[in-house]
């Protein structure tokens, strides 16, 4: 079936709103771009905050990426259920955490799970624990580079820790991660600048874990700002996210990125409160609200409304008086930030070639699957 515009769903009547919709054709495409700008998928680890489904980590593997990262338990235990070989919990697992870490280690043998360490007390516990339950956990250091949110400077101290996880059982160093959230710029050889001096830095302490007698440490880095910039660096892993997606955000900050923007959120006009005023059932629970509200979303088929304010369940938005909008009217809002605006959904409705195919769970969006 052919539609006017690539986000138009021939059975729109029958969705509820609001509505979180995947597009799989654009996503199968993105997949397909991420690998080709790599070339070699086994240095692709995607980061699954961004879907938190069983279906879209299926699709990934199935195009022979193997190693994946998360953030939560409940996403670490999503990759488990679907078998995938290889897993990075990004985050230190401190108190509850490391124990239900442990025992996702020991119900999903068929995935090889790590996790982050940036402190010797955590180091401790976390081989006590491995000890405890006779299994060794991989772990990798990681390194503030920037963002001053976790990690350990690259240098002497992050040096010192490597050595004493070398003296601790239970655990295995296995490399080093390092996240950099904090590089914005727009302009791709200003970005280039940023990722050089923080590879450098990163480099240098692995040719110094090196000369210690470790020979083997991998690289986990970046996101999808200095994706296309670590991709051309062979010892990098690099662990893009919202590629899978794209959004408004990164359309606009990330222009030589060419990803398709592959899901929306569909609501409808619920009301005309005044003249020039329509109102959407697209609320702060249906799309990530931690921008100000004129940098939330973008409605591609509505460009030109402005909001004027949002509660829970309803957007109010500005048009001109001699708007032709209806009640029951849809429109498709493009999130500026969509890992976020994912989490607020217990599913997906999934469109392909116009059509509503199924569903996908949004399984790993809570912090726990199974209690």
């Amino acid at each position: 079936m052919t539609t006017n515009n690539w986000y138009d769903i021939a059975d729109s009547s029958t969705i509820d709103s609001p509505a979180l919709i995947f597009y799989a054709d654009r996503i199968r495409e993105n997949v397909k771009l991420i690998k080709q700008m790599i070339g070699d998928p086994l240095r692709l680890r995607p980061h699954v905050k961004t879907h938190k489904t069983k279906e879209a980590t299926q699709m990934l593997m199935d195009a022979g990426i193997r190693k994946f990262k998360c953030a939560t338990i409940a996403e670490a235990e999503m990759l488990g259920m679907v078998q995938a070989p290889d897993v990075l919990l990004a985050y230190q697992p401190v108190g509850p955490k490391l124990q239900r870490f442990i025992s996702l280690i020991k119900n999903y043998p068929a995935t090889q799970f790590a996790c982050l360490v940036d402190n010797k007390n955590v180091a401790d516990d976390i081989s006590s624990a491995a000890i405890k339950e006779n299994i060794v956990i991989p772990v990798f250091i990681d390194l503030n580079v920037g963002m001053n949110r976790t990690g350990i400077a690259p240098g002497d101290e992050s040096l010192d820790l490597y050595k004493h996880c070398a003296t601790l059982k239970g655990i295995l160093f296995a490399g080093l991660h390092f996240y950099d959230g904090h590089i914005k710029e727009i302009d791709l050889e200003k970005r280039r600048v940023e990722c050089d001096e923080i590879l450098l830095s990163v480099r240098q302490l692995a040719t110094a874990i090196k000369n210690a007698g470790h020979s083997d440490v991998q690289l986990v880095g970046g996101g999808s700002p200095s994706f296309p910039i670590y991709a051309q660096e062979s010892d990098v892993e690099c662990s893009p996210g919202t590629f899978i997606f794209w959004d408004k955000g990164y359309s606009n900050g990330l222009p030589e990125q060419k990803f398709l923007t592959a899901a929306l959120v569909m609501t409808r006009v619920v009301s005309q409160p005044a003249d020039g005023l329509i109102c959407v059932d697209m609320g702060h629970k249906a799309i990530a609200a931690e921008n100000l509200l004129a940098n939330r979303f973008y409605f591609l088929n509505a460009p030109d409304v402005t909001p004027v304010g949002q509660s829970e369940e309803h957007l109010v938005l500005k048009t001109n008086d001699s708007h032709s909008w209806k009640m029951g009217d849809i429109l498709y809002a493009l999130p500026m930030h969509i890992c976020p605006t994912v989490a607020l959904y217990k599913n997906a409705i999934i469109v392909e070639s116009g059509a509503v195919t199924g569903y996908w769970d949004i399984i790993a969006r809570d912090r726990k699957i199974c209690y």
